[in-house]
């Protein structure tokens, strides 16, 4: 295991806006991505705009490196390889809360795949995949003791 138990690298990424995929419709936004040995299944994303913390979203690590290769997920979270132009994109689409009309508040984030594969590259230098442990008898013997 390496000696640092934390991988961060701050990504540029696009939002997309409105229903058009149009690069028109889309704005940057600074995406800080990092990975914990804490908590070795995920990958947290927190998303900002000038300065603005716009979502935080814990994803799984797994999850995020076979929607570089393949479409996954099927609830709030929802990943998906795209090439276009000569690029290799990784589309992520979040869905919120119901809104008034019976509609999910929905979010198109693209990110630039070989960004992703070398965070996720960096996490595995930390814990490979496979070797990810979680401390389930501390837990578990903490929730018992604080009822």
């Amino acid at each position: 295991m390496k000696s640092s138990a934390f991988v961060h690298r701050a990504v540029v990424m696009q939002l997309q806006s409105g229903g058009s995929d149009s690069d028109a419709n889309r704005f940057a936004v600074l995406a800080h991505l990092s990975y914990d040995i804490e908590d070795p299944f995920a990958v947290t994303a927190t998303f900002s705009h000038d300065g603005r913390v716009l979502a935080r979203w814990r994803l799984a690590r797994e999850m995020l490196a076979e929607g570089l290769r393949r479409p996954v997920g099927e609830g709030d979270v929802r990943f998906s390889p795209r090439y276009a132009r000569g690029w290799h994109e990784l589309r992520m689409d979040f869905y919120g809360e119901h809104r008034g009309d019976g509609e999910r508040h929905h979010a198109v984030v693209h990110a630039w795949a070989p960004a992703v594969e070398r965070f996720l590259e960096e996490s595995y230098r930390v814990v490979a995949p496979g070797d990810e442990h979680v401390e389930v008898d501390g837990f578990l013997s903490e929730l018992l003791a604080n009822g």
